[in-house]
């Protein structure tokens, strides 16, 4: 007995006229579209790309040292290169610091007297269980994240100095171009309130030591002891609006 049920396919993925009659009275879903496959495009020759502004930001360090010689017949992008390799190397340096960094004595010299010529380093001699070490190592903690390009390290007095009086502690000594520039004996240096912007105003005093990474290396004096006396503004400002807050919810 012949199977009227039998349907006769073509190739598969081919409709047949019945299929289509089907599809019409709603026995058959629709049919699916034709597979097509995306267009072939080749992959992006980086030699090929235009070479301007955005082509050298997204260069490392090492690569825009390797473009050196090859950008001698463009004077513009040539300029822009050394710009951006600036930029990048300063922004190194800045993330190399932003802490206060605990060093031995034999890390002495190699951390503090060879530190890079621009570079202003602040060292605390302290000792573990004394208030007043404890309380300046907080101000120099606040002040090392907000002037990152300047380093700060700390180290056990008598590991770098045997004998070290602890009536001298905190004994704080700043460094330039591996020469002592200045040297704070105990808390009396810093005042009866001792403050990270009132450790900053006394730092600032005599040199530029502390430099936030964004105004260069070579900032004067003058610039950055108003930078900080306006940081320490802008906080006693804001301490006295928080308390004003306080007081009218009360």
């Amino acid at each position: 007995m012949a199977d009227y049920h039998f349907v006769y396919k073509d190739v598969e993925g081919a409709s047949t006229q019945w299929d289509d009659i089907q599809r019409k009275l709603g026995n058959l879903p629709a049919k699916p579209p034709a597979f097509k496959p995306a267009p072939f495009e080749p992959a992006p020759d980086p030699d090929s790309a235009p070479k301007d502004e955005s082509w050298i930001d997204k260069k490392t360090e090492e690569e825009l040292e390797d473009l050196e010689d090859d950008l001698d017949d463009d004077r513009f992008l040539e300029d822009y290169r050394k710009k951006r390799l600036a930029e990048l190397r300063e922004a190194a340096k800045i993330a190399k610091y932003g802490s206060v960094i605990p060093i031995s004595g034999s890390d002495y010299v190699r951390e503090v007297s060879q530190a890079p010529q621009d570079v202003w380093v602040v060292v605390v001699l302290y000792k573990e269980g004394f208030p007043e070490c404890e309380l300046l190592l907080q101000c120099l903690e606040e002040l090392a994240v907000k002037y990152p390009a300047t380093k700060f390290v700390k180290i056990i007095s008598t590991d770098c100095i045997p004998n070290f009086p602890d009536h001298s502690l905190p004994f704080l000594l700043v460094y330039n171009n591996g020469a002592k520039k200045a040297e704070y004996v105990g808390m009396r240096s810093f005042g009866k309130r001792c403050t990270p912007e009132g450790v900053a105003l006394v730092l600032c005093q005599s040199d530029p030591v502390l430099n936030d990474g964004q105004s260069g290396s070579n900032t004067s004096r003058k610039s950055v002891l108003e930078g900080v006396r306006r940081r320490f503004i802008e906080k006693v400002v804001t301490e006295h609006e928080d308390r004003d807050d306080g007081s009218d919810s009360d």
